[in-house]
């Protein structure tokens, strides 16, 4: 079932999302090298809190944790660990997700550790792009094939990385994952069409190797590239509005003008 917001329930998503934006505005100062994955869990749980959401990842499916964090060749769903400290040119990616007096919010951003590398770098420009072509395809009567078109021509055809499939995007609202899935590849013109108040995350994940990825037997969450190549994420929530897309997670106000409610 797709449920679809009124405006006073768009609202109440972006005061959630506004939250998940300032964790990772902060995120952005503190992450450095020296610092342990469990110590970005403490901060992300606190900010959470602090400003009155609910770390909706917990609990979830047996999840313990407000955050996911992980690290170069993990792709996504890592716990945060106190024995893993970050090293200088390290990427982390960190996933959240935030209730907010019912209205729920999900972001995931990646982080360069000290100094980079030119091709880490790429990977994230190229990720963070991608996203951004998938959020402008996210307009009424556009399907979602369009979406996951144009993620995957720029990703692997124009760039030559692997975009990740076994994880997609999804509804949100009014629980933290609905109808309907949104995978970053697809057929332009195939798929569910897009309707005003739709909520969705767009969440492409890029890897610098091929695009497969495995679950950890052991954990049962940790998603790593199966040739060991890093990967980075990006992910908004956006709305589907007859004024075009809106991000309601939005970290960057000047950067995302044309996106705001």
């Amino acid at each position: 079932m797709i449920t679809l917001k009124s405006d006073r329930e768009l609202a109440a998503m972006e005061k959630s999302g506004e939250i998940i934006a300032g964790m990772h505005q902060e995120l952005r100062k503190i992450i450095k090298p020296g610092l342990s994955t469990w110590a970005i869990e403490e901060f992300g749980r606190n900010y959470i809190e602090s400003h009155g959401g609910r770390a909706a990842q917990i609990g979830f499916e047996g999840f313990k944790y407000a955050t996911t964090i992980s690290v170069n060749n993990e792709v996504a769903h890592a716990f945060p660990r106190k024995n893993l400290i970050l090293k200088d040119g390290d990427l982390v990616k960190v996933d959240t997700v935030v209730d907010l007096d019912g209205a729920y919010s999900d972001s995931a951003w990646s982080y360069a550790v000290g100094n980079v590398s030119p091709e880490v770098q790429r990977l994230m420009d190229v990720t963070h792009e991608a996203l951004y072509l998938g959020i402008d395809q996210a307009q009424v009567g556009n399907r979602l094939g369009d979406i996951g078109a144009v993620i995957n021509d720029f990703v692997e055809n124009q760039n030559g990385y692997g975009n990740v499939r076994d994880y997609v995007g999804h509804g949100i609202g009014p629980t933290m994952h609905e109808e309907p899935s949104v995978p970053h590849y697809g057929v332009a013109g195939r798929g569910l069409r897009l309707k005003p108040g739709m909520t969705i995350t767009i969440e492409p994940m890029v890897n610098m190797g091929g695009y497969e990825v495995e679950t950890s037997t052991e954990d049962g969450w940790t998603v790593t590239t199966v040739d060991g190549s890093w990967s980075a994420q990006y992910e908004h929530v956006v709305a589907i509005t007859n004024d075009g897309p809106k991000i309601l997670t939005s970290q960057d106000p000047e950067f995302d003008a044309k996106y705001l409610l």
